[in-house]
């Protein structure tokens, strides 16, 4: 069970009400799911917050498939149920493969990957296991994936980490039945 109960409209704080407004229209004056349930209990937070999530959705050209494989490389290194939940089939769609996925939800080794994920998982995996990335790892993302890339890259894993850090902390449900199954943690 969710730690929080859904905010209503009457209990968003009044001088945040035109924001808490703009962030719940297009789900019918509430949020009831996802780190958004959390995120809308500060309605200009999260105003300001989902301009990252408009840029992936509507301006880069930044690649579905290293979008989500970010995503993913974020939920498994936060053990996050909830986007893993939200993205792992997305994933799939957008073309990472099969055996890439599951072995990422499993903690397996992984397979042979193409260049651009192989140097994307490499550069993940120090950025979230020691903070830093070496020299050798940020040339070849670089060479892989380009610095504008990169650079959004880094930056949607920030942010995912920030969701992750939301759902996990607040405990949010996931939908009943996911296509996928859930992250052993």
């Amino acid at each position: 069970m969710a730690r929080l109960p859904v905010l209503t409209r009457s209990d968003a704080p009044e001088q945040f009400m035109e924001a808490f407004d703009e962030e719940t229209s297009a789900s019918g004056g509430v949020v009831d799911s996802g780190p958004g349930s959390v995120m809308i209990y500060s309605p200009e937070m999260r105003r300001r917050a989902n301009h990252f999530v408009g840029y992936f959705r509507q301006v880069t050209d930044l690649p579905h498939k290293l979008q989500e494989l970010a995503m993913l490389l974020t939920a498994r290194h936060m053990d996050c149920q909830y986007i893993w939940y939200a993205h792992a089939a997305r994933g799939r769609q957008q073309g990472l493969s099969d055996a890439l996925v599951d072995a990422l939800r499993d903690r397996r080794p992984l397979p042979d990957l193409p260049a651009d994920e192989a140097a994307l998982v490499a550069y993940a995996s120090e950025m979230f296991n020691n903070h830093r990335v070496s020299p050798d790892t940020y040339r070849h993302a670089v060479e892989q994936i380009g610095v504008r890339w990169l650079v959004e890259l880094t930056t949607m894993m920030g942010y995912y980490t920030t969701l992750a850090y939301n759902a996990n902390s607040f405990e949010i449900d996931l939908p009943e039945g996911g296509p996928e199954p859930a992250l052993p943690v």
